[in-house]
């Protein structure tokens, strides 16, 4: 009998946190894990290791969820989950790496998919994330040789610098809070 691993695939799978097949260059939604997002992210380390302490991806991604609105907030949470499959890469390498750009969307579309997100990033989310990097800078980083390019005004959150366990809860339970009160939010909408 024929089952979906029998059928072909773009390039190779990888092996996930909890056991499953996933294939980062033909993503599916339905394969795509909260527990494998929350674990692979509070395993990374923010500009990759070049910082003071220890701080994960999932702890920043906690972080700008609880500064956006509260529509916008799941996108924050989840709006590096694309990672969680194929890795912090930090910015000033991404437009030189030949197709990450466009794998990156492919797993976040299946990522949005997946949550029931609208396929593009809120302007609220994609600022933020832009201006967390003021306070990251200022809160973890060795002093810098020349000014960093503009982040705008830091965001004025302080970060916990979460062991990877801590940031895994933290991420999972974030998940929980918000998904629950996006369906209340629904069915009020349906009464």
């Amino acid at each position: 009998m024929a089952t979906d691993l029998d059928a072909v695939r773009s390039g190779d799978w990888m092996q996930t946190f909890e056991g499953r097949q996933f294939w980062p260059m033909d993503p599916r939604a339905d394969e795509i894990d909260i527990v494998d997002i929350a674990h692979s992210l509070s395993m990374q380390c923010r500009f990759a290791g070049h910082c003071r302490r220890f701080y994960s991806v999932a702890e920043h991604c906690v972080l700008l969820s609880r500064v956006v609105t509260l529509e916008n907030a799941l996108w924050g949470l989840l709006h590096d989950a694309s990672e969680a499959y194929l890795v912090d890469v930090p910015r000033p390498v991404k437009p030189f790496l030949a197709g990450y750009k466009m794998a990156e969307q492919r797993v976040m579309d299946a990522v949005c998919e997946r949550f029931g997100l609208g396929f593009e990033m809120p302007d609220e989310v994609r600022i933020a994330d832009g201006r967390i990097l003021a306070d990251e800078r200022d809160q973890n980083m060795s002093a810098a040789p020349v000014a960093w390019a503009d982040t705008g005004a830091p965001l004025g959150v302080t970060l916990q610098f979460w062991s990877p366990s801590e940031a895994r809860a933290a991420f999972l339970t974030a998940f929980v809070d918000l998904t629950a009160l996006a369906k209340a939010r629904a069915a009020e909408g349906r009464s």
